[in-house]
């Protein structure tokens, strides 16, 4: 792509490293479930998740670079699921979108102040779940870019003293 061409929108975002992003479906509906994988399958790697339980371990295991949660399930809400997430030092990155059949503004507004990026109401609509979730895969890649840029030093690709300080207070915390 050249400066001045349109951004293609058709087309699914990948990886700097060529893979695709891996997308993480969570909802106790399975119909729900196969409509998102439809919607995701052919341009990225999707696993699921029926339980809140089941969703923190495919997390953990399966590093997704999006969830996609539904915000009503039987035993962990999606808030309870949202709050684990975030205070994961591996999974508190990972951004959420909340799916869900709830319109009212308390729940959506609920939705953000948990930690997601985005809030989209059932029933879907296609276009717009494929547009938001390229939008915040894009915004993840160029995060965890500038991540690594901020704690690697340009030359030697050698940890810094910001990585340092960092990890040492993760650490301090874990050891405590």
């Amino acid at each position: 792509m050249t400066i001045g061409q349109p951004y293609p929108q058709n087309v699914a975002f990948d990886l700097p490293d060529g893979k695709k992003s891996k997308i993480l479906i969570v909802d106790d509906h399975p119909i729900n479930i196969q409509v998102l994988y439809q919607a995701f399958s052919a341009d990225y790697d999707v696993c699921m998740a029926i339980s809140g339980k089941q969703a923190l371990d495919v997390s953990h295991s399966q590093h997704p670079d999006l969830i996609l949660l539904d915000v009503e399930m039987p035993d962990m809400n999606g808030f309870e699921v949202c709050e684990k997430l975030k205070a994961s030092a591996d999974t508190w990155d990972i951004p959420i979108i909340f799916v869900t059949a709830h319109i009212d503004e308390e729940t959506e507004t609920r939705c953000f102040n948990e930690g997601a990026v985005d809030f989209i109401s059932k029933p879907i609509n296609r276009n717009t779940v494929r547009a938001r979730v390229k939008t915040h895969l894009l915004l993840k890649s160029q995060s965890d870019l500038l991540r690594q840029l901020v704690y690697l030093d340009g030359l030697t690709k050698v940890h810094n003293r910001r990585y340092f300080d960092e990890r040492l207070e993760i650490e301090w915390k874990l050891a405590n």
